[in-house]
């Protein structure tokens, strides 16, 4: 017996309730956990003759005073080091460098500046800005790609059904890292909205090309909407499947080899990635297949 995919719709629709409510709590719980990046903080550079890896370089400077917190080290070039902390005191900048010349003795300073919690916040509203900018772009894309289709769902409902996936693919991460930050002190900084928004350009990819194979299908078939839904799923969600194997298997080699300066982009694309390849074959096909229903449900009551 062959399992059918849309006729468990109900139960998709609970596992990506379920998941969504848990998110919603997490944030409205606990919030985000953000990173100097939103919330102000100190910048320094140095110069070394041999640079250390980041992640030694990080536990030193932590280790230099007991405020100072968790450092973000990004190297710049061959021999320099650009440092995000959070705000720090003359005499806490003191004891790093001083910590810091103790154990590398070339060491050179470069720069110490703040970086106000106004710039933070204008980031966090500008990556609010360009994530929602995306989203209507897409929509409207989508509402042209495909216009030719009018039956016996509208296109319009097309890109709205894409955008449903798309903010479940963008708020299961997001309720993660509000959990891992309450639990692990992991902080969102602009690395993961570079990933959300890589996401959104995977997840929507992939769940265009269901929705268009959908497209192609109707046309064709002498049956009904939701049996061509379930025909076009059958022809893609295998390839989508192979398809995000594929990305996760570099994702995982990145977050286990790349480097602690990698980790917060990458899990944020592991999780968006597997997220994004269930709402691609589970939930947007399914949502415009219960539209459909619903539409055909009340114009039979007006009968």
């Amino acid at each position: 017996m062959t399992f059918n995919i849309v006729r468990w719709r109900t139960a998709w629709f609970a596992l990506s309730g379920a998941l969504l409510a848990a998110s919603v709590a997490a944030v409205a719980v606990w919030g985000l956990r953000f990173g100097i990046d939103f919330t102000g903080g100190s910048l320094l550079g140095f110069r070394f003759s041999t640079r250390p890896a980041p992640a030694e370089l990080a536990e030193r400077i932590k280790a230099a005073g007991p405020d100072i917190g968790e450092a973000v080290v990004q190297p710049v070039g061959a021999t320099e080091a650009q440092v995000r902390t959070k705000a720090l005191s003359q005499e806490q900048y003191a004891n790093v460098v001083q910590a810091l010349r103790q154990a590398y003795p070339d060491l050179e300073e470069l720069r110490f500046d703040a970086v106000g919690p106004v710039i933070g916040e204008e980031l966090r509203q500008k990556s609010l800005r360009g994530i929602i900018l995306a989203l209507l772009l897409i929509l409207a894309y989508i509402a042209y790609t495909f216009r030719k289709v009018s039956a016996p769902v509208e296109s319009w409902k097309y890109g709205v059904v894409t955008m449903v996936a798309a903010l479940h693919d963008i708020l299961i991460p997001v309720g993660i890292f509000a959990a891992l930050g309450r639990f692990r002190g992991i902080e969102i900084g602009t690395p993961f909205v570079a990933a959300m928004l890589t996401i959104l350009g995977y997840s929507i990819t992939d769940t265009i090309v269901v929705l268009d194979r959908v497209r192609e299908n109707l046309p064709k078939m002498k049956a009904s909407f939701a049996e061509a839904v379930e025909f076009s799923l059958r022809q893609t969600y295998v390839r989508s499947i192979y398809t995000s194997c594929t990305t996760l298997i570099v994702l995982l080699a990145i977050f286990f080899f790349g480097g602690r300066s990698l980790h917060e982009f990458t899990l944020a694309m592991i999780i968006g990635i597997l997220v994004g390849t269930y709402s691609s074959i589970f939930v947007a096909p399914m949502v415009l297949v219960a539209w459909n229903e619903w539409r055909l449900a009340k114009a039979a009551k007006k009968v």
